[in-house]
């Protein structure tokens, strides 16, 4: 009995060890199935292809995908190794065959050259052979690149857009065995690898049209950014409420934004992937920002002022003590041209900090003129004279209303000031016509202009000779008694001229 539950338990367990063996068989049977890479069962398929068949396929299973055509990457580069060795073994024969060739005489010679160029024609195809390996090798190194792509729009980039860790060892192992290795000491398997590349499609040819496709496209959105400027330049020309530097900064801004996505789809023609640089870029920007902060302020004052539009091209202006006629301006600067023909660059951080004085912000502006006349001139013939002649000037507006009016009684003169409107551009013309004018008119009128003058009133108890020191006094008088002998003498002079004139 004990033997007989014994023997089934004992069957128990071996059916129940040999369920789960089946089980975990089965298991490793469908991950060893499920890990096989489904892609590179077409190695030729197109790249475009490839990358739409990856998109929807997960991390791991992008992977498994990495690996298998890490696989045939390295198959081919073992190609390209394989058939590289041979190069070197048919070249050592060919330098044996040479030295034979020095060697020997007659029909040895003969036998020689022929060994040696049968050599020759061997490594030839053996170097064409090598040609076509590199472009299937090429060929399988761009399908890795898609799949890595794909792998890394999964699970992005890491610190300082770099790869993961993930990533860099297939990164490590393309950058080894892709390209070109040259032999300088062999000339002609040289030249043959150098012309190979240059006309295989996956070399010379693939780049050829990569830099063809570069330029084109350049070209192409340089066309486009003049044309959109254009088309910009005549929408805004249609805001009158627009500024020339607002309507110039928004021309600029949209043929540079066209320009540099035309340079990201260049470089894109080149096979340069453009993700990581945006992100390099990005990342950077932080540190551009603080160690342009300066610029970077020049830069939002330059937009407060080309939307605020305090001034405008071509307007004159005053501003950090300086003053002229504004010539151009950016987002960093502005470029005023001052009265005596001298180019400022201010920077516009300090335009938008300070008070801003605009003289040509308006159409008309009030020409402030003062006129002075003596304390016993008539005020009422003076004012009377000053209207007439801003009356009769043909520059002077009729409205405002011109104002003249006696202003001041100054220490020396009574002051009127002359306050005509005139348009904006005719203001110094009104100015020096009508100071003119007021001179001639006063000069006619017998109306008088003061200078600065005091009157100095000496109150003294004594004569001023009398409080003079003895020294001081006895050189008035030699002095006066010289004055009084070269007068005698001048007298005398005159007479005798008179006398002879006589005679």
């Amino acid at each position: 009995m004990n033997y007989r539950l014994s023997t089934q338990i004992l069957l128990v367990v071996l059916l129940l060890f040999s369920a789960s063996w089946l089980s975990a068989a089965e298991a490793s049977s469908k991950a060893d199935k499920k890990a096989e890479a489904v892609t590179i069962a077409d190695p030729d398929i197109p790249v475009d292809e490839l990358e739409i068949v990856l998109n929807p396929m997960t991390e791991d299973e992008l992977f498994v995908e990495a690996d298998g055509w890490l696989g045939l990457v390295k198959k081919a580069s073992q190609d390209v190794s394989t058939e590289k060795l041979k190069v070197k073994k048919e070249s050592e024969a060919i330098e044996a065959a040479q030295a034979e060739q020095q060697e020997t005489k007659g029909k040895e010679h003969e036998a020689a050259e022929k060994v040696e160029e049968a050599k020759q024609e061997e490594k030839a195809e053996v170097l064409d052979k090598v040609t076509e390996l590199r472009g299937i090798r090429t060929a399988r190194i761009d399908r890795l690149n898609a799949v890595l792509a794909a792998i890394n729009d999964k699970i992005g980039l890491g610190e300082n857009a770099v790869e993961q860790d993930k990533v860099l060892p297939y990164r490590r192992y393309i950058d080894t065995v892709s390209g070109i290795k040259v032999d300088v000491t062999d000339w002609h398997a040289a030249s043959t690898t150098i012309l190979g590349w240059l006309t295989s499609t996956e070399g010379g040819l693939r780049w050829a049209r990569n830099i063809s496709i570069f330029i084109a496209t350049l070209v192409a959105f340089w066309i486009l950014a003049k044309l959109v400027s254009r088309a910009v330049s005549k929408g805004l020309s249609t805001i009158g409420s627009l500024s020339v530097l607002l309507t110039k900064f928004i021309i600029s801004m949209a043929r540079r934004v066209i320009m540099f996505i035309g340079i990201l789809v260049a470089l894109a023609a080149l096979e340069v992937n453009v993700g990581p640089l945006l992100a390099v870029i990005g990342a950077a920007g932080f540190v551009v920002a603080f160690a342009l902060q300066n610029t970077l302020s020049n830069f939002a004052s330059g937009i407060m002022i080309m939307f605020y539009r305090p001034f405008d091209v071509d307007d004159v202006i005053d501003v950090s003590g300086i003053a002229g006629k504004v010539k151009s301006m950016n987002l960093v600067s502005t470029s005023v041209m001052t009265f005596d023909n001298k180019l400022m660059i201010v920077p516009n951080n300090d335009i938008w900090g300070n008070v801003i004085t605009n003289a040509t912000g308006s159409d008309q502006r009030r020409v402030d003129l003062t006129f002075g006349i003596g304390y016993e001139d008539d005020i009422t013939k003076a004012q009377k004279v000053l209207e007439e002649i801003v009356a009769e000037h043909p520059l002077v507006l009729k409205d405002p209303a011109t104002v003249v009016r006696l202003h001041e009684l100054a220490d020396s003169s009574v002051n009127f000031v002359c306050r005509p409107w005139v348009r904006t551009e005719d203001y110094w013309t009104v100015y020096w016509d009508v100071t003119r004018m007021v001179k001639e008119r006063f000069d006619a009128e017998g109306i008088s202009i003061p200078y600065p003058q005091r009157d100095v009133h000496i109150l003294a108890d004594k004569p001023l000779l009398a409080t003079l020191p003895p020294l001081q006094e006895a050189w008035v008088s030699t002095g006066q008694k010289e004055a009084g002998a070269r007068q005698s003498e001048k007298q005398s002079g005159l007479e005798a001229d008179d006398d002879n004139s006589g005679g």
